[in-house]
């Protein structure tokens, strides 16, 4: 699996980082200051990238490579400031909507009937909602008993010879 972090959770949460990065897990940026990027400047977007890649990198040694705009939030120019710092910018295309609080049965439901659900699905949870931690063993369960498996991004993406389509989805050339 992935986890993408924000600096403040970084901060906040050191040893979880590592007991993440050593269970073998990707760690992926998700901003210093969970902002909107394609509202800020080049240089801004480069600082919010920049800030939570340093502090990874002291803390666990790891060099992040995936990036999740907050709130989905991106452009060209996002995408192409991430490129510059290193990183491949990532998109979701099943959203849990655990981060709307509806219990650990919507999260299940949400997940397991989606309409996007498949091969190569990128599975959106929060760490911070209030239901996701009791419905992880269940969705886990659910899904592996039709035949899914879970791999980390990095195993999941084209690192080149792509171009992304107007959904964020990656498009083998």
């Amino acid at each position: 699996m992935t986890f993408f972090m924000t600096g403040g959770w970084v901060e906040s949460y050191p040893d979880d980082v590592k007991a993440i990065l050593a269970a073998g897990h990707d760690l992926g940026n998700h901003s210093e200051n969970h902002k909107n990027m394609s509202q800020l400047s080049d240089s801004e977007k480069k600082e919010e990238l920049m800030k939570v890649h340093t502090k990874v990198q002291e803390l666990t040694g790891y060099e992040m490579f995936l990036f999740r705009p907050p709130y989905g939030d991106y452009d060209n120019a996002v995408v192409n400031v991430a490129k510059d710092c290193g990183y491949y910018t990532i998109q979701w295309d099943v959203d849990s909507l655990d981060w709307k609080d509806y219990g650990v049965d919507s999260i299940i439901k949400t997940v397991t009937q989606h309409k996007h659900l498949g091969n190569g699905s990128i599975i959106l949870c929060h760490n911070g909602a209030k239901y996701t931690a009791q419905a992880l063993d269940t969705l886990i369960a659910t899904l592996k008993n039709e035949g899914y498996t879970f791999v980390p991004i990095s195993e999941l993406i084209y690192k080149d010879n792509y171009h992304m389509d107007h959904e964020g989805r990656q498009i083998k050339n």
